[in-house]
C-alpha cells in the first residue's frame, strides 16, 4: 500500500520533523491493511530464498540460475513483506547490472527499489532502504553515462548517512566517490576516499561481504598509488591485502574459490609492480599465477584477461615474439567468448606492435587503426567523466540543499496547520502555531532579502575588481611591449657585432667568449620576439581565410623535416582522408603546428619518431602531435600553458626553452574557438591535441 499524498509532500528528508510525520502516518495507515508481522524485516520464507540466491550470485557465480530460482520461489510467497519486495528488485538490479549489463533494465529495477523504500514500515527500514535505492539509481545512471544524475542520487544517499552519522551508509558513498575519482585519474584523492571507506566499513556486520569489500578497498588503495607512480606505497598495500586475505582464510573456508579469486587479482597487481621495477622474471611468474587462478570457470575471467595483456606487454618488452603471439592468439579466443572493453584496445595495440616487429606493415596498420578507433571511444568517455568535478558537485548540492531547506520551511508550516485542523480540540494551540509560523516566515523573508543584498554588494565589488584587473593587465602588456621593443635593437646590434668579430683573428679564449655573447644575444632576441608575440595575440585581429588543413599540415611538416633530421628523427604524417577547408588564420595556426612539432623534436631523443595526425569529426577537426620523448612529470602538468611557466626544461640535446610557446598556442587556439590539451607520462612521451571548428 502506498501513500502518494504524503510521499509527494514529504519526499525530501532534509527536515527531521517532516520525516517523523511521514513515518508516523505511513505506519498508522499501513497497520490497518498490511500483514501485522511485517515489522521491517524479511518474512521467514523469504530468508531461505535470500540465502539461496546469495549463494548463486556471490559464491557459485551462477547469477542466471539464481535469478530464475528467485522468480519461481517468489511466486510461492502469499504475503511478501516490504523488505521482501525491496530485496527481490535488488537481486534483479544486481543481475542486470553485473551479469546482463542491461543499463536500461538496471534503471527500471532501481526505480522499483525506490518505490518500495517509500513504502517502508519503520524509520530505520525507510532510511536504510532509501539510501540503498539512491545508490542503486546513481549506479544505473552512471552506467548510462548520465553523470550529473548519478552524482545527484549518490548525494541523496550520502546525505542520509551524514545526518545520521551512519558509517555503514557513508562507506558505500565514499567507495563510489573513490571509484569515480580513480576513473578521472585523480589517483591520490581516490586513495584517500578508499581509506575513508575502509575505516567506515568497520560499521558493517562482520560477515563475508564486509571482509570481501575491505580486501577490495585495500587493493584499490594500492592500485591508486601505483597509477600515481608511488610504487613503494602500492607494493605495501598489495602485500597488506594479501596478508588480510590469508589471515581470514580460516573464517571463510567454506568459500575457498572466492579467496583464490581475490588472491589472483593481487598476484596480477604485484606482477605489474615487478614489471615496472624491471624484475621481469618475478613479474612473469606472478602474472601466470594470477592468470591460472582467474581464468578458471566461475572466477574473475575479466581480471585474468587484463593480466594476460600485462604479460603480453612483458613479452613484447623482452622481445619474446613467439610467446607473445601464442598468448595473444589464445586471448583472442577468450575475448570472442567473453568481451572485455578494457582489454580489447590493448590487444589490438599489441598485435600491431607484433606485426610491426615482423615487418608485416599491412596487418600492423589494420590492428593499429582498430586500436585507435577503440581508444578514441574510451578517451571520449573518459573525457566526459573528467569534465565533472565531483567535489564541486557535492558543494553545489550542499548549497542547493540549504536553499531547499528554506523553501521546505513554508511547506512545513502547511503540515502544522493541517494537523491542527485534524485535532480541532486543540484550538488554542492552533492559534499559537499560526502566529509563530507567520513570524518565522517574515524572519525568513528578511534573512533572504539580507542575503540577496549581500550578494549584490559582493557582485558590485567583484565587477570593480575585474575592471581594475583588466586595466592593469593592459598596462602590463603595454610595458612589456615597450621594454621588449626598446631592447630588441641594441641586443640585435650586439648579436650582429659579435657575428662580425668572430671572423677576425682572436685567441681561442676570446673567440669562445665572443661565441658565448653571440649565442646569448640570439637567445635574448628569440625571447623578446616570444614576448612581443604573446602580448600582441590578445589584442591583434585575426585575418581568417579558408585554408585546406591538409596542405597547411603538410607544408609545416616538410619545413621541419630538416630540423628533425639533425637529430636523426622521422616525422610521420597522417592527413585527413578527404580535404577539409577551415576558416582560420594561416599564419597563427601554422605557428601552433610548428611550435608543437618543434617541441616534439626538442624533447625527443635521437632516432625517435614523431606522428602528426588529423582526424575528422562532425563539427570539428582534431589535430595531434605525438612524440616518444621525455614526457611531462605530473608536478609540471598544471603549469604547461602558463606564460613564463616554471615548467620549461632544456631539450634532449640541451636546446633552449623559454616557456612561452605553449601559452601562445593556447591563446591562438582559443581565439579560433577551439581547444588544446595534452596527454603525457615520462615513459611513453607526450601527445598534444587541438581542435578547430568547421
Amino acid at each position: 500500500m502506498s501513500y502518494p499524498y504524503f510521499s509527494s509532500i514529504l519526499k525530501r528528508i532534509v527536515h527531521k520533523h517532516a520525516l517523523w510525520l511521514f513515518l508516523a502516518f505511513s505506519t498508522l495507515l499501513h497497520s490497518c491493511s498490511s500483514n501485522n508481522n511485517d515489522n521491517g524485516d524479511y518474512s521467514p520464507k523469504f530468508k531461505a530464498i535470500y540465502d539461496t540466491v546469495t549463494q548463486y550470485q556471490e559464491i557459485k557465480k551462477e547469477p542466471l540460475i539464481g535469478t530464475r530460482y528467485l522468480d519461481s520461489s517468489f511466486k510461492q510467497l502469499r504475503h511478501p513483506f516490504v523488505n521482501d519486495w525491496f530485496r527481490f528488485y535488488s537481486f534483479h538490479f544486481v543481475y542486470e547490472r553485473k551479469a546482463s549489463h542491461n543499463a536500461r533494465k538496471t534503471l527500471l529495477y532501481a526505480d522499483s527499489m525506490m518505490l518500495m523504500a517509500k513504502k517502508s514500515i519503520t524509520k530505520k527500514q525507510y532510511l536504510v532502504n532509501f539510501a540503498e535505492a539512491n545508490f542503486a539509481t546513481g549506479d544505473a545512471y552512471f552506467d548510462l553515462l548520465q553523470y550529473s544524475d548519478a552524482y545527484n542520487y549518490y548525494y541523496k544517499g550520502y546525505f542520509i548517512g551524514k545526518n545520521l552519522i551512519n558509517n555503514e551508509i557513508l562507506a558505500e558513498y565514499t567507495y563510489r566517490m573513490g571509484m569515480i575519482l580513480f576513473k578521472q585519474m585523480h589517483y591520490l584523492k581516490a586513495a584517500n576516499y578508499f581509506k575513508t571507506s575502509y575505516g567506515q566499513s568497520m560499521a558493517y556486520k562482520n560477515d563475508f561481504r564486509a571482509f570481501y569489500q575491505r580486501q577490495e578497498l585495500l587493493g584499490n588503495i594500492g592500485e591508486s598509488y601505483k597509477n600515481a607512480n608511488m610504487i613503494d606505497s602500492a607494493s605495501f598495500y598489495y602485500t597488506m591485502t594479501l596478508n588480510y586475505i590469508n589471515s581470514h582464510a580460516s573464517r571463510f573456508s567454506n568459500v575457498p574459490n572466492m579467496l583464490e579469486v581475490a588472491r589472483g587479482v593481487i598476484y596480477g597487481n604485484q606482477g605489474e609492480i615487478a614489471f615496472i621495477t624491471h624484475n621481469y622474471d618475478a613479474a612473469e611468474q606472478l602474472f601466470k599465477k594470477g592468470i591460472a587462478i582467474n581464468l578458471q570457470k566461475g572466477h574473475d575471467n575479466h581480471d585474468a584477461q587484463l593480466a594476460e595483456i600485462k604479460l603480453a606487454q612483458l613479452y613484447l618488452e623482452q622481445n619474446k615474439t613467439d610467446q607473445l603471439f601464442d598468448l595473444l592468439k589464445n586471448l583472442r579466443v577468450q575475448l570472442d567468448s567473453l568481451s572485455n572493453g578494457d582489454a580489447e584496445p590493448n590487444w589490438n595495440d599489441l598485435m600491431s606492435k607484433y606485426y610491426t616487429q615482423k615487418k608485416d606493415y599491412a596487418r600492423a596498420l589494420y590492428y593499429l587503426r582498430t586500436y585507435s578507433s577503440l581508444k578514441d571511444s574510451v578517451i571520449k568517455r573518459t573525457n566526459t567523466l573528467k569534465n565533472v568535478d565531483i567535489n564541486q558537485q557535492q558543494a553545489n548540492f550542499d548549497k542547493q540543499n540549504q536553499i531547499d531547506s528554506l523553501k521546505d520551511h513554508n511547506k512545513l508550516q502547511l503540515i502544522y496547520i493541517y494537523l491542527t485542523i485534524l485535532f480541532s480540540a486543540m484550538a488554542v494551540i492552533i492559534i499559537l502555531l499560526v502566529f509563530r509560523n507567520l513570524k518565522r516566515s517574515k524572519q525568513d523573508i528578511i534573512a533572504i532579502k539580507a542575503l540577496n543584498d549581500q550578494i549584490k554588494e559582493q557582485n558590485s565589488h567583484l565587477e570593480y575588481a575585474l575592471t581594475k584587473l583588466e586595466l592593469n593587465n593592459q598596462e602590463k602588456d603595454r610595458i612589456l611591449r615597450t621594454v621588449a621593443h626598446d631592447l630588441r635593437n641594441p641586443i640585435g646590434g650586439i648579436a650582429s657585432l659579435t657575428s662580425v668579430m668572430t671572423e677576425d683573428d682572436y685567441t681561442d679564449e676570446q673567440k669562445e667568449m665572443l661565441s658565448l655573447i653571440k649565442e646569448t644575444s640570439f637567445n635574448s632576441l628569440e625571447l623578446i620576439n616570444e614576448i612581443l608575440e604573446a602580448t600582441n595575440i590578445a589584442t591583434a585581429k585575426l585575418n581568417k581565410e579558408l585554408i585546406d588543413i591538409n596542405t597547411l599540415l603538410y607544408n609545416s611538416v616538410e619545413l621541419l623535416r630538416f630540423k628533425a633530421a639533425e637529430k636523426n628523427q622521422v616525422i610521420n604524417f597522417e592527413p585527413l582522408d578527404n580535404p577539409q577547408e577551415l576558416l582560420i588564420s594561416r599564419e597563427k595556426i601554422w605557428r601552433v603546428i610548428s611550435n608543437l612539432i618543434s617541441n616534439a623534436i626538442k624533447f625527443s631523443p635521437v632516432n625517435a619518431s614523431i606522428l602528426v595526425k588529423a582526424v575528422n569529426f562532425e563539427n570539428k577537426v582534431h589535430l595531434s602531435v605525438k612524440d616518444h620523448g621525455i614526457g611531462i612529470p605530473d608536478k609540471l602538468k598544471s603549469q604547461v600553458f602558463n606564460m613564463f611557466t616554471e615548467a620549461k626544461r632544456p631539450g634532449t640535446e640541451g636546446e633552449k626553452s623559454f616557456g612561452l610557446g605553449l601559452s601562445i598556442c593556447q591563446q591562438i587556439i582559443e581565439k579560433h574557438n577551439g581547444q588544446i590539451w595534452f596527454e603525457s607520462d615520462t615513459e611513453n612521451g607526450t601527445t598534444f591535441y587541438f581542435s578547430l571548428p568547421k
